[in-house]
């Protein structure tokens, strides 16, 4: 309750607050800090300014936004059983069946809420929402309030003629008054008092009071014609219907009140709704099933960076891949495209893909990536889940449109959603709330999320959409499994996400040591088939994984990978270098079948004819030992386009340059190999592209950053410092000396003369100090010492010795002895 020396203003009253509030403060409101008040005055100035008010109220949870609500259209200041009557009404449980204890205890954690970021302040019987709040939330003709009730009656009644409020007052039943204010008061209590209110009602026809029912719970504005109906104009002539514009009524406030029971709000959700099971399946099987995603999400960003290890796609002009390469992109992986644009993005966060930057700009994998490749699998995942769990940038958003009506594509801007990481974060913790195994109602997830922090009026519920999308990427990367959190998940959710560099690290290398006795080892081994086909049942060690990409095309993926020889990955693991000799011992080796004839013969075959051809610069030339085979190409009509000639029975030249030729000697079946000027076969590998290195896309923050507590100790201090400059008493005797808040100003002697009289005295003064950057500041000293063009004192706002020099002095004043 208020005490006599209840605080008159937001500023006194966070003076009377300890250091622990203030600091709660400045940490839930961030904005405050940037730059550091001078003082409490200038605190609660910015506090109430238009921006950190919406910023604040849009970070409170439904129960105190209806709070806020509430005392917007209550009186100012109210009383908290006034406060209490807006949200419980005349049943005490505000319409949703909640008890009168609970709705209590709820509403003393809304307003401990309120106070503690500085939107309410005031005692028990002086509660006040701050002005900018109440400006935002009180109904206008343009913009009814959240609650849907509309004007009083003495804001509705404001302008009318003296002779029509008369005339509404002897319509109600009220005995005429000597002037309008009087008039007004009469017809508030009217509505006010239930009993006489009811019995106004009673004498309603029943069309009037079916308006009453269409306007009551908002919006209470309505239009009639010229000539109203006669149920409507039993309502206007009593004042229940009051106008607002030619053809426009109202429901005055207080008649809403009386018809709606009391209650501020059709409901109260004075609690969080809770989170709801749908199925629970044992931890180990959800353990596993998570385990098994990780390793294919492992497997899947490889295989996007191994296609775009040689250079990926274009960079588009304005930044981003094109809708066609995202389409090949998803081909390649066997996706659908936006699960391909989620790794895209994914590989992008973690740094391990960029544009190159060069003159013809692509995207290629980072140095990174090579280094990502020699961890182990486990901390690989680590990796990849802590750059989903802190990027702001947000893959569902692809194919979309911006705010000009452009398509956001892949890798390119628009993208950032600053909550994206709070909702992240947000929806694992409530899956970890849950027991063990156990998957959500999604409904219900959402439901518990927009209780939390509702979205705005006409604003899109972005962060429904981004928990719709968490749910499908947690699953994608094994965070879940079968919908619940997996063990190795919930060791991620230890770090803080205000501070996630500090103690991210930590959380993933838990969360790499969880999740690595679950997957697979590496095996080094496959299974070769007579069909040319070999079966690598589980994941393959690394070096026997990359030779047999070479020598064999993928066929099919998933808890075993198919893969296929041909006569085209034969002939691409000797354009490679190796030798029919020795792909013939690798597959021996690597081989627990004994190796198929025919893929014996695969090889010979393909080697027998590799190399036999030889293609070097002429522009370019073909030479060959035997004169049948050059025939052969001559004769053949699909070689008309390289332009060949004879000039010698096993030589040919071509106007092609060798390239060229080889890919067109390799479409007509041949089997070329290049050579060099010396005629040594030239071994053509594919040279991986990198970019130069790059860091990983910085995380677009939600407002100014969180403070750490050592920031916000020291700006605690520097506040009550400075407020006591400020506010300390100052001795009138001297002419001139300024009032509370004003700079003290001296001239250069005197301000000398007293700055050594208070040495040899000992007495505190109050300073004004401009610094090198011209920034003005009051402060509170113990002179020391003077010499040399300096004082050096025991700085009051600063808690410390300094020195200033006297020039930067703008004056001083003696502090009053209370």
């Amino acid at each position: 309750m208020s005490t006599p020396d209840a605080p008159r203003s937001l500023a006194e009253a966070l003076r009377a607050s300890d250091d622990a509030a203030m600091a709660a403060l400045l940490r839930t409101r961030p904005d405050l800090l940037t730059p550091v008040p001078n003082d409490l005055t200038q605190l609660a100035t910015r506090a109430g300014t238009r921006a950190s008010v919406v910023r604040a109220l849009e970070r409170l949870d439904r129960f105190a936004q209806q709070v806020a609500e509430a005392l917007a259209v209550a009186a100012d200041p109210a009383t908290y059983p006034e406060l209490l009557g807006l949200l419980a009404g005349d049943d005490g449980d505000g319409g949703d069946g909640t008890g009168a204890a609970e709705v209590r205890g709820a509403l003393d954690r809304a307003l401990a809420t309120l106070r503690g970021q500085a939107l309410v302040w005031g005692g028990d019987d002086r509660l006040r929402l701050v002005r900018t709040a109440r400006e935002l939330l009180a109904p206008t003709p343009q913009r009814p309030s959240p609650t849907g009730l509309g004007p009083t009656v003495a804001e509705a009644m404001a302008g009318m003629s003296p002779g029509r409020v008369q005339s509404l007052v002897a319509a109600a039943g009220l005995a005429a008054t000597h002037d309008a204010v009087s008039a007004v008061e009469a017809l508030t209590a009217l509505f006010t008092d239930r009993e006489r209110m009811a019995a106004l009602l009673d004498e309603a026809p029943t069309e009037s009071v079916e308006v009453l029912s269409r306007l009551v719970w908002g919006p209470p504005y309505g239009q009639v014609t010229a000539e109203p109906a006669a149920h409507l104009r039993w309502l206007i002539d009593r004042g229940l219907l009051l106008p607002t514009a030619p053809g426009t009524v109202v429901l005055p406030r207080e008649a809403a009140l009386h018809l709606r029971g009391g209650r501020a709000h059709r409901v109260l959700e004075a609690t969080a709704p809770p989170v709801e099971a749908a199925r629970e399946h044992r931890p180990q099987v959800v353990d596993a099933t998570a385990a098994g995603q990780a390793h294919m999400a492992l497997a899947t960003v490889e295989e996007l960076l191994k296609d775009w290890d040689e250079g990926g796609p274009a960079v588009l002009r304005a930044g981003g891949l094109s809708v066609r390469d995202l389409k090949r992109t998803a081909v390649a992986l066997d996706v659908p495209e936006p699960q391909a644009a989620f790794w895209v993005e994914l590989a992008y966060a973690a740094g391990l893909l960029a544009a190159d930057g060069e003159a013809d700009e692509r995207y290629a994998a980072t140095p990174a990536y090579d280094t990502w490749q020699e961890l182990p699998a486990a901390e690989r995942w680590a990796g990849l889940a802590t750059a989903w769990l802190t990027a702001t940038r947000t893959a569902g958003l692809v194919g979309g449109r911006d705010s000009k009506d452009r398509t956001l594509s892949a890798l390119g801007p628009g993208l950032d959603r600053s909550a994206a990481p709070e909702v992240r974060h947000r929806v694992l913790t409530l899956l970890a709330g849950l027991p063990e195994g156990a998957a959500p109602v999604p409904d219900s997830l959402l439901a518990r999320l927009r209780w939390e922090r509702p979205p705005g009026v006409g604003a899109s519920d972005l962060r429904s959409r981004l928990a719709g999308w968490t749910l499908e990427e947690a699953e994608l990367l094994g965070v879940t499994g079968r919908g619940a959190l997996a063990s190795h998940a919930r060791a991620l959710l230890s770090a803080d996400p205000a501070h996630p560099s500090a103690e991210l690290a930590v959380a993933a290398r838990n969360a790499a040591r969880l999740l690595a006795p679950l997957l697979p080892d590496p095996l080094d081994h496959v299974l070769l088939q007579a069909d040319l086909t070999a079966v690598a049942p589980g994941p393959l060690q690394r070096p026997l994984a990359d030779a047999l990409t070479v020598l064999a095309d993928v066929e099919s993926k998933g808890g075993a990978t198919v893969y296929r020889f041909t006569p085209g990955s034969v002939r691409r693991a000797l354009d490679a270098g190796q030798s029919a000799s020795d792909l013939h011992a690798f597959l021996a080796e690597h081989s627990r079948t004994p190796v198929p004839q025919p893929l014996t013969y695969l090889i010979d075959d393909v080697a027998r004819k590799h190399g036999h051809l030889r293609v070097g610069a002429a522009s370019a030339y073909v030479r060959c030992d035997d004169e049948g085979v050059l025939n052969e190409i001559l004769a053949d009509k699909r070689a008309q386009g390289l332009r060949l000639r004879r000039l010698a029975p096993t030589v040919l030249a071509a106007q092609a340059d060798p390239a060229a030729l080889l890919d067109g000697l390799r479409s007509l079946g041949f089997a070329p190999s290049a050579e060099s000027a010396d005629g040594d076969v030239l071994i053509t590998r594919a040279h991986s592209h990198r970019t130069p290195p790059r860091t990983p896309p910085e995380p677009v923050p939600d407002g100014p950053p969180l403070p750490d507590a050592t920031l916000i100790d020291a700006a605690v201090r520097a506040i009550r410092a400075g407020d006591l400059a400020s506010t300390a008493p100052r001795k009138t005797t001297t002419p001139g000396t300024p009032s509370t808040g004003e700079l003290p100003r001296t001239t250069p002697a005197e301000t000398l003369a007293t700055m050594q009289a208070a040495v040899l005295t000992g007495e505190t003064l109050w300073i004004g100090y401009v610094n090198a950057e011209g920034a003005a500041s009051q402060r509170v000293i113990a002179p020391v010492r003077v010499e040399g063009g300096f004082v050096t004192a025991y700085d009051h706002t600063a808690d410390e010795v300094r020195t200033y020099p006297l020039h930067r002095v703008t004056g001083v004043a003696e502090l009053a002895d209370d």
